[in-house]
């Protein structure tokens, strides 16, 4: 079990945010490669941006049934420590990445219902590096800025690190760290104005109410 809740903020489409994100210490930053996503953004700006980042800090790329080959030239040309898969990808997919665009590392995002079983996971224990969950909605692929049932993920029993997103908020994160224990959280639209533009004050109260949770 971690001791510390890692933070990863997605849907990045500023510098100013960036930076922000970085002098609060996040542990990762997500960046999304989806054309039907408001928060779409380009390699060359995502390339810009990683190539400043500081050394021990995440930059993630986030994908939806994107062409396997693509996925692997748009990581090794932004320099992406991950690619976060929301899509239909199989385990062949994501094996095939890890290999091929080592040495990034790849998370699956899950979208979790009732319906969702462990047997969902099991192929991919041995290829990936962490799950995602994320809130399912038909027809959406994740960042519906919904909270699902907590109490399906026990039932799952997971094998690799789990992330949890689905909307989390300054006002729900320390509940959700106290009551689930993941090893990170991820946070979009609860830290928003509006899309792509991240509210800095939530995001100071979020990261504040995450260490209270981490060191009640």
């Amino acid at each position: 079990m971690s001791t510390r809740t890692r933070i990863k903020m997605c849907g990045l489409t500023r510098v100013k945010d960036i930076d922000f994100g970085v002098s609060m210490g996040l542990d990762a930053l997500g960046f999304i490669f989806y054309d039907k996503s408001p928060r779409n953004v380009s390699p060359d700006f995502v390339r810009g941006v990683v190539s400043k980042l500081p050394p021990f800090l995440a930059s993630v790329g986030v994908f939806v049934n994107r062409d396997r080959e693509e996925v692997e030239e748009i990581v090794e040309y932004c320099g992406l420590s991950h690619a976060q898969l929301h899509g239909k990808e199989n385990y062949k997919y994501c094996e095939r990445v890890e290999r091929n665009a080592s040495p990034c590392h790849v998370i699956k995002a899950f979208r979790v219902s009732e319906t969702t079983k462990r047997s969902d996971f099991t192929s991919y224990d041995d290829v990936v590096h962490g799950y995602l969950l994320d809130t399912y909605s038909k027809g959406n692929p994740g960042g519906t800025g919904e909270v699902f049932d907590w109490k399906i993920i026990k039932r799952l029993d997971l094998q690799r690190p789990m992330i949890l997103a689905g909307g989390l908020t300054p006002e729900n994160i320390k509940e959700a760290i106290q009551t689930i224990r993941p090893f990170g959280v991820d946070v979009n639209s609860g830290v928003e104005v509006e899309p792509g533009i991240k509210d800095h004050s939530k995001l100071m109260d979020l990261v504040s109410k995450v260490r209270m949770a981490d060191n009640p």
